[in-house]
């Protein structure tokens, strides 16, 4: 059986699916749906709120992504950037044992990928620095990348100031 949740977060609403065993997909969505949730969804919203508040850098909850054995690969690639930093798309290819070149093979996988914030892509940039490719948009992956990058500066304050 399959169960959904919509999440509302800061930037937008995120409509999670689950069946019994793991975690399905997590997509911004345009309006909010009726609710049908089982536990592994409220243990999702609950994580994904303290990711949001900064409280949570990764997530540890069952996942499972359907999709070819190369989008698995670039996605399993994709999930180890750390939480804070990025990673160009050549990169990612070249971490999976392909080439640089293999970098829009790599962006059309990222497109692809169900589990958005979860599996991060919005941590996937260009070789340039550039924000390119989020199927969430844009806006959204520079404000995920800025919620990152303020979270992991006001720590490193923190430890400063010990």
């Amino acid at each position: 059986m399959r169960y959904s949740k919509a999440v509302q977060t800061e930037i937008g609403i995120l409509q999670l699916t689950a069946d019994d065993e793991a975690l399905l997909e997590v997509k911004f969505a345009e309006r909010r749906t009726e609710d049908a949730p089982n536990a592994l969804l409220l243990r999702a919203e609950a994580q994904l709120i303290e990711y949001f508040a900064k409280k949570r850098r990764s997530f540890d909850l069952p996942l499972r992504a359907e999709g070819t054995a190369f989008q698995q690969a670039v996605w399993r690639a994709i999930a180890e950037i750390p939480y804070g930093q990025t990673m160009s798309y050549g990169a990612v290819a070249q971490k999976i044992g392909k080439t640089a070149a293999a970098a829009r093979a790599v962006g059309a996988a990222a497109g692809k990928n169900p589990l958005w914030i979860m599996i991060p892509c919005h941590r996937v940039i260009a070789a340039n620095g550039a924000l390119t490719g989020y199927a969430g948009g844009l806006q959204r992956k520079e404000y995920l990348l800025h919620l990152e990058a303020q979270s992991v500066q006001e720590q490193n304050c923190q430890y400063a100031q010990k």
